[in-house]
């Protein structure tokens, strides 16, 4: 299989690269910048364009392009920002493709960040969309993926975490200094899933015919306290004291502190259980445990 990704020199992307050329798989990585590679393609987004052949001679494209949530500050221009390069990117990919073509298949991105503050209930894919300005941005974002004249997949992926980047790269150095804690009373759950296991469960999707939302985290979600302790357990610090979130507001803004750290979002990843998906790190202190 020949597969087009979009997204491609992020943590995620880079994995799923990685994952995909040891299976055998031809991969077309699209950058924005220069082609350094021979497996490179340029593309700009922001112009909607991708250099010929486009996504003619691929089987399946995954998208996974967006500016980071955690990249700084919440200004109006970051959450333009943040809007605009995931909405921009999913178009440019969906009007390249003809239903006629030979790419079969698209996984685009998404997040549960579509769910909202969903508190102590369980959801699944079934579930409407919530509020708050993450809900919409991924409303948008899969209202841009709805386009696409090929069968596609969105990825409501939850926290991903990595020995490097992703959500622990955030949390990490505080941890490290033993000022990690929980966040507010952290009774609100996490929703999470390993970096192995989200690349495994794309390329599981993309040999399985799941169309519209899949949810790409862990069956077992946590309580942000229970997240607490067994990151400091891998760390090896102590996690005494509550998260300092007016230090944090500082640092992202108070709205970042309200979508991103407070709500809770206990997720169930219904549609690849039933789809017969083996998560490798189904339990959190597993997951810990494989980034050795």
């Amino acid at each position: 299989m020949r597969v087009a990704i979009g997204g491609s020199t992020g943590m995620i992307g880079t994995a799923l690269s990685r994952h995909l050329v040891q299976a055998g798989h031809d991969v077309v990585r699209l950058v924005r910048g220069g082609v350094t590679a021979s497996d490179q393609r340029h593309w700009d987004p922001d112009a909607g364009r991708i250099d010929a052949p486009g996504l003619d001679d691929v089987d399946a494209v995954v998208n996974l392009a967006g500016a980071p949530i955690a990249g700084g500050r919440w200004t109006k221009d970051r959450r333009t920002e943040i809007r605009r390069s995931r909405v921009t990117s999913t178009l440019t990919i969906v009007t390249s493709l003809t239903p006629d073509g030979r790419c079969r298949r698209l996984l685009n991105g998404s997040a549960i960040g579509y769910y909202g503050d969903t508190g102590l209930d369980v959801v699944d894919e079934s579930m409407p969309a919530g509020r708050g300005f993450l809900a919409e941005v991924v409303a948008d974002w899969e209202a841009a993926a709805s386009h696409s004249p090929v069968p596609t997949a969105v990825l409501r992926t939850g926290h991903v975490l990595a020995r490097e980047g992703g959500y622990l790269a955030m949390q990490r150095p505080v941890f490290a200094l033993g000022l990690g804690g929980r966040v507010g009373s952290g009774r609100q759950f996490l929703s999470w899933i390993s970096l192995a296991d989200h690349v495994r469960a794309m390329a599981f999707l993309l040999d399985h015919d799941l169309t519209g939302p899949v949810n790409l985290v862990a069956p077992n979600p946590v309580s942000n306290a229970e997240f607490t302790r067994s990151f400091g357990r891998y760390l090896r610090r102590p996690t005494p004291l509550p998260l300092p979130l007016t230090a944090v507001g500082a640092i992202f803004g108070r709205e970042f502190v309200n979508e991103a750290l407070l709500p809770g979002q206990r997720v169930r990843p219904a549609r690849l259980l039933e789809a017969g998906f083996d998560f490798a790190h189904p339990k959190l202190d597993q997951a810990f445990a494989a980034l050795g």
